[in-house]
C-alpha cells in the first residue's frame, strides 16, 4: 500500500476538460479528479466553484467537497459570480429596453451585481439610457473603443471580482475585454480559435486571472442563453426591479402585483415619473410571460 501524505486546501475551479478539474490553489493550477460521491449525490462541480482539494505527495489530487455557492448559472455553467457585465451598443445592434431589463432582473435574482456598459458612445451618446438605469439604481458606464478614462473606471469597478460579460453579437464585448485586460488578448484569441464556431462550437467556460479577480471566458454566452435558462418566478419579479423597493408594501391591496391594480403605489410612482415608464412596461411584459408558468417549469 502506498504510504502517501495528504493535505487539504481550498481553491477555485477555473477549467473543466475531459473529466479533469483544474483548480487554482494560491496561484498554482492543479489537475484534479472529482470524487465519485458527487455523481452519487447528483452534484456537478462547475467553473467558479470554491472547492476543497486533497493534495497527495504522489501527485494525485482530488476534489473532495464543493463549498456553498452564493449563486449559480445553468448555462453557461458558472457559479459564485460577483458581477455580470451587460454590454449594450448605442447603435447597431440597437438597444432594446426589454432585453436589458430581463438581464438585469436575472442578475438581481441570482444574487449578483449587474454592471451596464453602453458601448460605441463616440458614435451616439447614451444620456437617456444612462438616466433610466442610473435612476433605477444600477452601475452604468459610457464607453467606446480606446476611451482610456472610461476603461480605467470600469476596470477599477471590477477589480477583485469574478466577472462574466454578456451581450448580443456585435455590441463589442471582445473589444471591451481587450481594452480592460490587454494582457489577455493573446489567450482570448487562442481560446476562440481552439473552440471554433458553428457545429464544432464547444460550450465551455474558463476563468482567467486578472487584477486579483477572474474574468469568465464564455464562448457563445449571449442574451438568449440567460433569457432561455433563467426565468424569474412571478412572485419574485417585483424584487428584481430595485426602484420598486420603496413602494412595495405601500399599495392599497397586499396582493398587488403592480400591473394595473387600483391604489398601486408603483403605478403612482410611474405616473409621477419616479419610475421610468419603459422599466414598468418591461416588468408587465415579463410578468405576462411567466404568470402561467409553474415553479417546477423554471428549474
Amino acid at each position: 500500500m502506498s504510504n502517501t501524505c495528504k493535505q487539504t486546501n481550498i481553491g477555485i475551479i477555473v477549467r473543466l476538460t475531459g473529466g479533469f478539474y483544474y483548480v487554482d490553489l494560491n496561484g498554482e493550477v492543479l489537475e484534479c479528479k472529482a470524487r465519485g460521491r458527487f455523481r452519487n449525490r447528483g452534484e456537478s462541480p462547475v467553473v467558479g466553484d470554491r472547492v476543497e482539494v486533497s493534495l497527495n505527495s504522489d501527485g494525485y489530487h482530488s476534489v473532495e467537497r464543493i463549498l456553498p455557492r452564493k449563486n449559480h448559472l445553468v448555462r453557461p455553467p458558472l457559479s459564485n459570480l460577483d458581477a455580470l457585465v451587460i454590454v449594450i451598443s448605442t447603435v447597431e445592434p440597437l438597444p432594446n429596453y426589454l432585453v436589458i431589463d430581463k438581464l438585469t432582473a436575472a442578475a438581481v435574482d441570482i444574487g449578483t451585481t449587474p454592471y451596464i456598459v453602453f458601448s460605441k458612445t463616440d458614435i451616439k451618446d447614451c444620456e437617456t439610457l444612462m438616466s433610466v438605469y442610473s435612476k433605477a439604481g444600477f452601475n452604468t458606464f459610457a464607453y467606446y473603443d480606446g476611451d482610456e478614462e472610461s476603461v480605467s473606471v470600469i476596470r477599477k469597478a471590477l477589480c477583485g471580482k469574478l466577472v462574466a460579460f454578456i451581450g448580443n453579437s456585435g455590441v463589442g464585448k471582445s473589444t471591451l475585454i481587450n481594452n480592460l485586460y490587454p494582457e489577455l488578448e493573446l489567450k482570448t484569441g487562442e481560446i476562440s480559435r481552439k473552440l471554433g464556431r458553428g457545429r464544432h462550437t464547444t460550450r465551455t467556460v474558463e476563468l482567467f486571472k486578472t487584477d486579483s479577480g477572474y474574468i469568465a471566458d464564455t464562448p457563445g454566452f449571449s442574451t438568449v442563453d440567460l433569457e432561455r435558462y433563467h426565468l424569474v418566478e412571478k412572485e419574485q419579479l417585483m424584487y428584481c426591479f430595485p426602484e420598486f423597493e420603496d413602494y412595495i408594501g405601500q399599495c392599497k391591496f397586499t396582493s398587488c402585483m403592480h400591473i394595473c391594480e387600483k391604489g398601486c403605489a408603483v403605478l403612482e410612482a410611474v405616473e409621477q415619473g419616479d419610475i421610468a415608464a419603459t422599466r414598468h412596461e418591461s416588468y408587465k411584459e415579463m410578468y405576462n410571460e411567466i404568470k402561467d408558468i409553474k415553479p417546477w417549469e423554471l428549474k
